[in-house]
């Protein structure tokens, strides 16, 4: 199983399209290591994220109860404060620590509300490597302010010998807000299709079976079922900073337990966690993360080979560019069928903006403020 751990709401990014800044925990109420150390040992992928994970000041405590708990430790993070994760790093060389970054130089600064951020995001990569990080890299979150230079971030971390995440922009009550929506369809996914072949070429199988991931991602942009049926609640599974725990991150109706109050096993067995899998079989989100996109990509009685479905098509379409053919994307993607472009008020750059930040009480009503929350 894969389990990711929401650890901080609060966060030192300002970006357009999450408003967890908005809406910061408060850190005394926040998941203890305590709680952490109810978790059994051997997941497969266990991924720290916020807010900002940077900003526990024991987040090296927490990596080392949870390293010996999963085959593979994650670090998603902005990447502005290196401090922590250099000696976490030089600790841990194998945890795996992906650094946001949603555009080359002012475009990053612009979208994420970081001052500086990209010239840091480098200069802290680069200490990161230094410190002899062995699963580095950058992740970026597609959307139409920054598709354009999607080749550019790939060709950046290829030179920099680094790995490269995407995923395309959605909505989840992680981010505090609901309107996330592609406003060009068609131009974002076509941009995708060059990454795609641009994954297909290089040398790394990871990078082909990531081709594949972000050709669900075209789907979803355009509306389309997902590509394999969810699997949350049953390979994945979600904590909050309350220690609440959730099927997944977009649909808090979700909800199985907490990690506080109840143990593990409780959780696992209860008729609560039964009834929210029986939901999400009938769910019609066309989600497609990397954390729900990976565990339905794999063979349900293999679980560390891809389904035949996903290795045929790696295959055919990684001997197609070997040979400087073209990928037959109309195979896979009828672009006369698709979502209405969105019609929605423009995302804006906070980044010269102040906001008003409202710490969220221990108690509180858990997400309904947002209403219901769609991925189309």
């Amino acid at each position: 199983m894969d389990i990711a751990v929401i650890l901080t709401y609060r966060c030192n990014s300002k970006c357009s399209m999450c408003y967890v800044w908005k809406n910061p925990t408060n850190p005394k109420h926040e998941v203890s290591l305590d709680t952490l150390s109810k978790l059994p040992d051997n997941f497969d992928y266990l991924n720290l994220t916020g807010g900002e994970p940077t900003l526990r000041k024991d987040l090296l405590e927490i990596c080392d109860l949870l390293r010996p708990k999963a085959k593979t430790l994650e670090i998603s993070t902005n990447g502005l404060s290196p401090e922590k994760l250099v000696n976490i790093v030089k600790k841990y060389p194998d945890i795996k620590i992906r650094i946001s970054l949603d555009g080359m130089e002012s475009r990053n600064d612009t979208i994420r509300g970081e001052k500086d951020g990209f010239l840091r995001k480098m200069e802290n990569m680069k200490k990161l490597i230094d410190a002899g990080g062995c699963d580095l890299g950058f992740g970026t979150t597609f959307q139409d302010e920054n598709i354009d230079q999607i080749m550019e971030m790939f060709n950046l971390s290829m030179n920099m010998k680094i790995e490269y995440a995407t995923s395309a922009l959605h909505n989840a009550f992680q981010f505090h807000k609901v309107d996330n929506e592609i406003y060009n369809r068609v131009l974002v996914s076509k941009k995708i299709e060059q990454l795609i072949t641009g994954l297909l070429k290089t040398k790394s199988v990871k990078n082909w079976f990531r081709a594949y991931l972000n050709l669900g991602l075209i789907k979803k942009i355009l509306g389309y079922p997902r590509m394999h049926p969810c699997t949350q609640g049953t390979d994945s599974i979600f904590i909050d900073p309350w220690s609440d725990m959730y099927a997944c991150n977009v649909r808090p109706d979700f909800y199985v337990g907490n990690l506080f109050s109840q143990n593990w096993d409780e959780i696992l067995k209860s008729a609560s966690l039964s009834e929210v899998r029986k939901k999400v079989s009938q769910c019609h989100h066309n989600c497609w993360m990397v954390s729900s996109a990976k565990t339905a990509m794999r063979n349900r009685y293999f679980p560390k080979l891809p389904k035949t479905t996903v290795l045929q098509w790696v295959l055919i379409n990684k001997f197609r560019v070997s040979l400087n053919m073209n990928i037959p994307f109309s195979n896979y993607i009828n672009y006369n069928v698709i979502d209405q472009d969105a019609d929605l008020k423009r995302r804006i750059s906070f980044l010269n903006i102040t906001e008003k930040i409202v710490q969220q009480p221990k108690f509180s009503n858990r997400y309904s403020e947002l209403g219901r929350i769609n991925n189309h």
